[in-house]
């Protein structure tokens, strides 16, 4: 259980054995682009301490960002951070920014662009287009979305990378087109590349569990509607970026679902918040048979299996609410299944 955000940045923050040794075996500089995201400060914090106890100090990572939140850029830069504020879609575009052997790429344009979709297709599609010219010579680890595939059936184990895409709506086919950008640079530049597919990270202050929790504590009823998601701890999910450069790969990149090992039953997660809550859980709707699911097998072969299972998640994000600690105000909107954020 975590009694501030500090606590809980510090747990995100601290790097795993397997990451450690990931990170000892890389060379270079590291550059986050779009550090300043729901996920970004974590990622760098991660990367730093990584490097650190890897015996990489001197390694810089820079973390860049229009950096709105100067607190935040001012916490990050006390630990050894380079904070970079620069605007990735400003008329300056990218050559001033620092060279790195390795890229991270996590801007990315979603909710309410369905009132203007050029803006998902601007920041997910053609800033993909610039950044690959600029770190043509670099490994890239570009985070994707789930959304790139169809709703499935909620019986079938969820979407494998092998699968076609099926992208619904413009902010999905947007995100496809981040892919079809970056395996453009890999296949004809050489660019090692490494594509991650996620669903719905949880940090406490934002994801899946949040919404639900929130929704129970108003003592409003839960939608069942879309009754089937994947969720995945966002120290994890970090994790797995940094330790993808190692795979980033051309011609073909290196293609990821990156999610929790359960299809979780949103009524069955709603049930067991609801009483760590104290509250009873209200439901309306009814369970369709299909949702946006990934199947992270590969991953988890790979990287091993989340640190922080389902049920300590569930947990914490009880007590998070109960104490009254901060969020985000940004919600998922992982029930929308027409594709429009």
């Amino acid at each position: 259980m975590f009694t501030s955000e500090a606590e809980l940045e510090d747990r995100l923050a601290t790097p795993s054995d397997g990451l450690v040794a990931d990170l000892a075996g890389m060379s270079g500089d590291l550059v986050v682009l779009g550090a300043g995201g729901k996920m970004g400060p974590s990622l760098v914090r991660l990367a730093r301490r990584g490097l650190d106890a890897a015996d990489r100090k001197g390694t810089r990572v820079y973390a860049v960002s229009r950096w709105s939140d100067g607190a935040t850029a001012e916490a990050l830069a006390q630990e050894g951070i380079d904070v970079v504020r620069h605007d990735l879609l400003g008329d300056d575009g990218l050559a001033g920014l620092p060279d790195a052997a390795n890229v991270v790429f996590m801007a990315g344009a979603k909710f309410g662009t369905s009132a203007a979709p050029y803006q998902s297709w601007v920041v997910n599609a053609a800033l993909p287009a610039a950044v690959a010219r600029r770190y043509r010579d670099s490994a890239i680890v570009a985070f994707s979305t789930g959304n790139v595939y169809p709703l499935v059936d909620v019986a079938g184990g969820g979407s494998a990378e092998g699968d076609p895409p099926g992208p619904v709506g413009e902010y999905a086919m947007s995100c496809l087109g981040r892919e079809r950008i970056f395996e453009h640079a890999a296949a004809t530049r050489g660019t090692p590349v490494a594509v991650l597919r996620l669903n719905y990270a949880v940090d406490l202050r934002y994801g899946v569990l949040a919404d639900l929790a929130v929704t129970l504590a108003a003592g409003e009823p839960v939608d069942l509607t879309t009754g089937h998601v994947n969720v995945v701890w966002q120290g994890y999910a970090n994790e797995v970026a940094l330790r993808s450069l190692r795979h980033a790969a051309a011609p073909e990149p290196f293609t990821l679902n990156l999610t929790g090992p359960e299809t979780a039953t949103v009524r069955r997660v709603a049930t067991r918040l609801a009483a760590a809550l104290g509250v009873e859980a209200v439901f309306t709707g009814t369970e369709a048979g299909t949702a946006l699911l990934n199947d992270a097998t590969r991953c988890h072969g790979l990287f091993g299996y989340p640190d922080v299972p389902l049920d300590t998640l569930i947990g914490w994000q009880a007590d998070w609410i109960a104490r009254g600690l901060p969020l985000s105000g940004k919600p998922t909107k992982f029930a929308v299944r027409d594709g429009r954020f």
